[in-house]
């Protein structure tokens, strides 16, 4: 990342990042504010959020951290308008909240449904109408990138939920793009292939037996790592990004290309 990005290439610009507690947030969180922002980390779990935003501090950057419920819009709202009061403004949001587990579809309750899409579907609509007025004002040209999935167009048998409100939000993302594109805010996603050393991929992957056929369907032989994901962010949020809108950054080592097991590696 250092060979890549300068080191003040983010100097000046607060980003709130969602789920920044763990796996691909804490490492978006982690990447942006060594590239010279202050990164607020919020989740549900506040003692989580502490932690990762101490360690931050601990190594020489800025960061602070906030309890944060993305399905509920009030608390979405009191903790955009804290961090706009204290640090004086907020330039990136980053949606990374997300929920999800594996349940075939003609089994999953009702409540499931509403629950994943109230996190991944609602929480990023939650966090981008909270955060329109503090991002339309950004000097920097405000940025939402929300992080999703190369199955949310492809279908992602077993994980209905989450796979229809990625969708979801890439249409969100498009949406708002036209929208907001003339307001100072440019809107993106990226998304992600399977990443080693992520939930997702322990849980959807790896406990399920399916770590080696996933694998054969990427043509560069192996998982992504976090660090690609969060270089990606950073691409977009910075200045290099600035006449990037409404795309969608797909970072899956050729994945989607791939319907069967790559020769060599199975």
């Amino acid at each position: 990342m250092e060979n890549i990005f300068q080191k003040n290439l983010l100097d000046g610009r607060v980003a709130l990042v969602t789920g920044g507690g763990t796996g691909l947030g804490l490492e978006t969180a982690s990447v942006l504010a060594t590239l010279g922002a202050h990164v607020v980390i919020a989740g549900r779990r506040l003692e989580v959020a502490r932690s990762a935003s101490d360690k931050i501090v601990a190594d020489g950057y800025g960061s602070s951290a906030f309890q944060l419920d993305v399905r509920d819009y009030g608390m979405v709202e009191s903790v955009v308008s804290q961090v706009v009061e204290r640090e004086g403004a907020l330039d990136i949001l980053i949606n990374n909240a997300a929920g999800n587990f594996v349940c075939d579809t003609e089994k999953l309750s009702p409540n499931g449904w509403r629950t994943i899409v109230d996190i991944d579907l609602n929480g990023t609509f939650n966090c981008c109408r909270a955060a329109f007025s503090a991002l339309s004002q950004s000097h920097h040209v405000g940025r939402i990138v929300s992080v999703t999935t190369t199955y949310a167009w492809s279908g992602w048998p077993g994980c209905a939920p989450a796979a229809a409100a990625k969708a979801g939000i890439h249409s969100l993302m498009r949406t708002l793009a036209v929208e907001w594109g003339s307001r100072n805010i440019l809107c993106n996603s990226v998304s992600p292939g399977a990443i080693g050393g992520t939930e997702g991929t322990s849980r959807i992957h790896e406990q399920s037996g399916r770590a080696a056929h996933e694998l054969g369907r990427v043509p560069v032989g192996r998982f992504g790592d976090r660090s690609d994901i969060a270089s990606a962010v950073a691409y977009l949020v910075s200045p290099a990004g600035q006449y990037i809108n409404g795309a969608d950054l797909v970072v899956d080592g050729g994945r989607q290309f791939s319907f069967g097991t790559v020769e060599g590696q199975e």
